[in-house]
């Protein structure tokens, strides 16, 4: 006996059948109406008090700015009050049903305070449970008198202290209840009253558009200063880098000009010599070399910030493999360098390649510079992980004819800068001999199997 099972096949989208935009409406409708009524409705938010400068702190006296800043808070009980007298007189009737109905018709009011969202609803079931202790005296329906004033001014105070929405939402509550309490409190026919609801809807719906206005134009205004703060921001950093851009131009002019030069005269000088000698020659070879390649150095460099289409022309980025190329230019220069490598030398990152050379570059020319006939040693350590690199010249000998130069101390602090790209560390001070060393230490992250086995 075979078993056979029939699949029958499932018409495309009936599992996840797109909905219709009035069922997203209505879903966001009531997403909107949960987050702003019902979630955290009686969280504690209280109003604080107005920031100086406002309208009631701007002028007078320091208690009078003072005492201003609480004139909101003053309103609203003065509100609460007035609630509470209206309510009195239309219901007090020498019992105390009429003073627990303006305590409750007043209560909402002061509510608005520290709970606005939970002040609402404390409103609504305010003024019903007034209608039952009422029991037809004041003869108004849905909303006592006391009671009217004071919804009215719940509404107002939650609408300012939360966003245009919840305003949207608090007035078709109180339309949905109004109809409902006026079913059920309906005294027209016995006191000859006509109900309250059209101008509750009417004033509120009129308290709320002012208020959301007001809000949306307050947005509004808000928006467009910060605007004009991210413009104003943005329009300084382009002044600030059109004024590099002017200075990297003259630079690259001046400079460019002299290095050109420079580069012209050494190597006219020999020609203008009977007989030079060779290591007058050599000397002049050299400064001619340096120049074009400080001059070339120079336009790639300065021409990323001339331009904002120029490509840099590619070119391979020196590492360590390139420092005998360096410490013959130096010592060519007049200064005598010694190398020693310690440990098993591999290949490194290309980051940690090209400032490990950089390092070691600007140290070397630091002490050309600021230390001109001293001696200078460079020590590369290779260890598990890192990378060590000390670079160390004495003091310069006493009698000297060429002077050291000054420096501003960009030197070290590109130094640096490279050393904390890499995340490592790096200390340089003078020595007890009267020199100066550079020690920098440089982790080099693990090469990961896939590349090992590359």
């Amino acid at each position: 006996m075979t078993d056979t099972t029939h699949t029958q096949p499932i018409p495309p989208g009936r599992t996840a059948r797109e909905r219709s935009p009035e069922f997203r409406f209505a879903v966001d409708a009531l997403r909107g109406l949960w987050q702003d009524l019902f979630h955290d409705a009686f969280a504690y938010r209280p109003l604080p008090p107005t920031e100086p400068g406002g309208r009631f702190t701007r002028s007078g006296s320091a208690r009078m700015r003072e005492y201003g800043a609480w004139a909101p808070h003053a309103a609203v009980i003065a509100l609460a009050g007035l609630s509470v007298f209206v309510t009195l007189v239309s219901t007090w009737n020498g019992g105390p049903f009429g003073l627990l109905c303006a305590l409750l018709v007043g209560a909402p009011v002061v509510l608005t305070l520290s709970r606005p969202v939970g002040a609402f609803w404390i409103a609504l079931a305010a003024n019903t449970v007034a209608l039952f202790l009422d029991g037809g005296d004041a003869g108004e329906s849905p909303w006592l008198p006391g009671a009217f004033l004071a919804h009215l001014a719940v509404v107002t105070l939650v609408a300012m202290r939360t966003r245009p929405r919840t305003a949207s939402w608090m007035w078709l509550l109180t339309a949905v209840y109004g109809f409902s309490a006026y079913g059920l409190f309906d005294r027209s026919d016995y006191y000859g009253h006509t109900s309250d609801l059209g101008p509750m809807l009417f004033l509120t719906g009129v308290a709320l558009l002012i208020v959301s206005v007001r809000q949306t134009l307050g947005q509004a205004r808000r928006e467009v200063s910060v605007h004009r703060t991210v413009t104003a921001h943005e329009r300084s950093q382009r002044t600030l880098l059109e004024e590099r851009t002017t200075i990297a131009r003259e630079l690259h002019d001046v400079v460019a000009h002299h290095m050109s030069v420079v580069a012209i005269q050494a190597e006219a000088a020999p020609y203008r010599v009977e007989n030079p000698p060779p290591e007058l020659e050599k000397a002049f070879a050299i400064i001619r070399e340096n120049a074009v390649a400080a001059l070339t150095e120079l336009r790639r460099v300065l021409g990323v910030v001339r331009a904002q289409d120029y490509e840099a022309p590619d070119a391979p980025q020196p590492t360590l493999a390139d420092l005998d190329a360096l410490l013959a230019n130096v010592r060519d220069a007049g200064l005598d360098v010694t190398r020693t490598v310690t440990g098993a030398v591999r290949e490194l990152p290309q980051g940690v390649e090209l400032s490990a050379y950089r390092i070691v570059q600007e140290a070397l020319s630091n002490t050309l510079r600021h230390a001109p006939g001293a001696d200078a040693r460079v020590e590369i350590g290779y260890v598990l992980g890192s990378l060590g690199l000390r670079v160390v010249n004495g003091a310069p000998p006493a009698p000297s004819l060429i002077k050291p130069s000054p420096g501003a101390g960009h030197g070290i602090t590109g130094m640096r800068e490279r050393v904390s790209m890499l995340n490592g560390e790096m200390t340089a001070a003078p020595t007890a001999e009267g020199g100066y060393e550079v020690a920098v230490f440089l982790p080099v992250p693990a090469a990961s199997p896939a590349e090992g086995d590359a």
